[in-house]
């Protein structure tokens, strides 16, 4: 299957089934090819503007950016961010979440929050693939194309936020906008997850 059995708890939930689950509606615990589509949607537009704004001055550039974004979405995001994710814990050698589609699990799960250093490695590593278009644009003087890569990533992620991000199970990535209520709803159900944020489901 593309993405996990819709009909069938995550491996973290303790229930046999999601019927009656209170946070049914207000989590993403299964995803379907249309929320993988919706990112896409809104996140394509920003990589190609960066990526003519890279090309324009340099291929070789360019393909230096390709090379840090593999290496960042591929691999130390998923290390330091994913790899806490309940969806990490699924079986299988990929992820099957809307924003990692088919990144390889090369680490172990482990639940709970990110540490200081893994919050830090995350947006350093976020910061120079996102900047790294800008200081080529402004270099080369490339105004039109600047304002719009600048316009098109700050409504990605401002998109991101409201309608994704609200939704994620991934408590620990700090993008993560899921109230406190809908957090704890979620670790009655999943008692592994709930212990390792503390008691409390929070630390």
């Amino acid at each position: 299957m593309l993405f996990l059995d819709p009909d069938q708890p995550i491996k973290t939930c303790i229930s046999e089934n999601c019927d009656g689950c209170a946070v049914l509606k207000s989590l993403h615990c299964h995803f379907k090819p249309t929320d993988l589509i919706h990112f896409l949607f809104i996140s394509i537009p920003t990589f190609l503007l960066g990526g003519a704004g890279v090309y324009h001055v340099s291929g070789w550039l360019l393909l230096l950016w390709i090379c840090m974004i593999i290496g960042f979405f591929a691999f130390l995001e998923i290390r330091v961010m994913c790899s806490h994710c309940p969806h990490y814990a699924e079986p299988g050698n990929t992820l099957k979440c809307w924003a990692n589609y088919g990144a390889p699990k090369v680490w172990e799960y482990r639940p709970g929050p990110m540490s200081f250093m893994e919050k830090l490695a995350f947006f350093i590593g976020l910061s120079v693939i996102m900047g790294y278009p800008l200081i080529c644009m402004l270099k080369s003087m490339q105004a039109f194309l600047l304002i719009v890569y600048i316009i098109s990533s700050v409504g990605f992620f401002m998109t991101l936020k409201m309608f994704l991000c609200s939704q994620c199970i991934n408590f620990a990535c700090p993008l993560n906008g899921v109230i406190e209520s809908v957090k704890h709803a979620f670790f009655e159900r999943n008692p592994e997850v709930a212990e390792a944020w503390g008691e409390d489901g929070k630390r």
